[in-house]
């Protein structure tokens, strides 16, 4: 008994171990060190409700594997090969065939569609500098862009093609969760480190083929959603926002040196916005002090853009666009465009208020059936099994995004939601996410990215 136990518990290492290694190597692909990315492991992502989770699943199929091989290991010696592997094929590979048979099954029903749409190569740009239509109508055409490297001259070349202009730099400073008091901050402002040169270099590279940046720092907490902080008492907030302001004045510092265009002060931090209005505008005037580009706010479309007090004090006013459009799956172009017209209205009204353009800060669609019910959720690595793919539905979600808005005199322009630099065209087909690449969304964007508002409506 004692030495099964001391297996089991080797088995639950080897989990650690292998878990430890998957992350450090993603983590050293970005830019870390190993020892960075250790410490980053063991602070950051083991107190992780999902991380745990996912790390004792690891541990039973591991478990499960050592069982197996013990199991067939001892009809070997006991009953010799022929035995061994009849009772290997017909107890453990022909249940594992059947499970990716099913698996694989169910990938092709959920993904198998027929998109009508004619892809227009005219629409791309060929050159090797971004367009600048920005200044002929004043429009953000904008990426919101994850996975930069040491070599971003590939990735950048892929937006300029699609005719990006403007791409959002996103860095992600760690809390743990919403009652956290503070945020992970090992450094003064303006004392950059190894990460932060990942996104220099990005930003760097993006000024050099005339794309322009917006600095975009997002709160990401291990467990929860930053715009439900829940924090104690007056003393609590005071010194979450301290922590906070001490990493905007470092981003707002990045962008001065930087020359990005435009910089976010800060995203989806509701509770925050109505417990501290004071707080958020005096950082916005210390932001001032640092930095002479132009700010922002990306408040989120529900129940936070209409209680923020201080757009007069920025030069957008920025929303999360995840507007729900539609109550239907597969819904047809004039159902969306339909969609719209309230939502229309009341941000022509709120922008008239302010005397501000509106900038849609973020704004995305899956490729997936019911992408324009509730825009802003997430899938997951398992949603391909119980979810439609519907690359339709995402590029009819795009265009009526741009029919219904691009026009409009009070419309500040787009941030796509999201543009992975590491996407492949082999998994396009069977990813159902945000990602418009090498699916027909992304020539709807081009199409709509390459053209002013001096000229007609494509």
């Amino acid at each position: 008994m004692r030495k099964k136990v001391k297996k089991i518990l080797w088995v639950y290492l080897a989990a650690w171990v292998v878990a430890f290694f998957l992350i450090a190597i993603q983590l050293v692909q970005r830019g870390r060190s190993i020892v960075e990315s250790a410490g980053i492991f063991f602070k950051e992502v083991v107190p992780n409700t999902a991380f745990l989770v996912a790390l004792h699943i690891l541990f039973v199929l591991l478990l499960l594997l050592f069982f197996a091989f013990t199991y067939f290991r001892k009809v070997y010696k006991n009953n010799g090969h022929k035995v061994m592997f009849k009772r290997l094929g017909l107890y453990f590979l022909l249940p594992i065939a059947l499970l990716i048979l099913s698996f694989q099954t169910l990938v092709y029903v959920n993904t198998n569609e027929e998109v009508v749409f004619e892809w227009d190569d005219a629409v791309h740009n060929t050159s090797e500098k971004a367009t600048n239509h920005y200044l002929d109508d004043g429009l953000h055409r904008g990426m919101s862009v994850f996975g930069w490297s040491v070599d971003n001259e590939e990735a950048i070349a892929n937006l300029v093609r699609v005719n990006t202009e403007w791409v959002a730099v996103i860095p992600f400073i760690y809390q743990e969760n919403e009652n956290s008091v503070s945020l992970r901050s090992e450094r003064k402002p303006g004392d950059f480190a190894r990460r932060d040169s990942t996104f220099i270099r990005a930003i760097n590279d993006l000024h050099e083929k005339g794309i322009r940046v917006h600095l975009k720092p997002h709160l990401w907490l291990g467990e929860g959603w930053r715009s439900n902080l829940k924090l104690k008492n007056a003393q609590e907030w005071e010194t979450w926002f301290a922590s906070y302001r001490d990493r905007m004045l470092h981003y707002a510092i990045m962008a001065e040196a930087t020359g990005a265009e435009l910089f976010c002060v800060g995203t989806e931090l509701r509770t925050s916005i109505k417990q501290q209005p004071e707080a958020w505008a005096a950082l916005i005037q210390e932001i001032r002090e640092i930095y002479s580009g132009k700010l922002t706010y990306a408040a989120n479309w529900h129940d936070e853009y209409e209680h923020i007090s201080f757009w007069d004090e920025l030069d957008y006013i920025g929303i999360q666009a995840y507007f729900p459009l539609t109550k239907n799956k597969n819904p047809d172009m004039a159902t969306i465009r339909k969609g719209w017209q309230p939502h229309i209205n009341t941000l022509a009204a709120f922008s008239q208020e302010y005397n501000k353009p509106i900038l849609f800060t973020e704004v995305g669609y899956k490729s997936e059936a019911s992408a324009t019910i509730k825009p802003w959720e997430w899938g997951n690595a398992m949603q391909v099994l119980f979810k439609k793919k519907s690359d339709q539905t995402q590029l009819l979600a795009y265009e009526a995004l741009f029919e219904e808005l691009w026009h409009q005199d009070w419309f500040a322009g787009v941030y796509i939601w999201e543009w992975d630099t590491r996407s492949s065209k082999e998994n396009a087909p069977k990813n159902l996410n945000f990602s418009p690449r090498f699916k027909p969304a992304e020539n709807v964007i081009a199409k709509w990215f390459g053209k002013t508002m001096g000229t007609s409506n494509p």
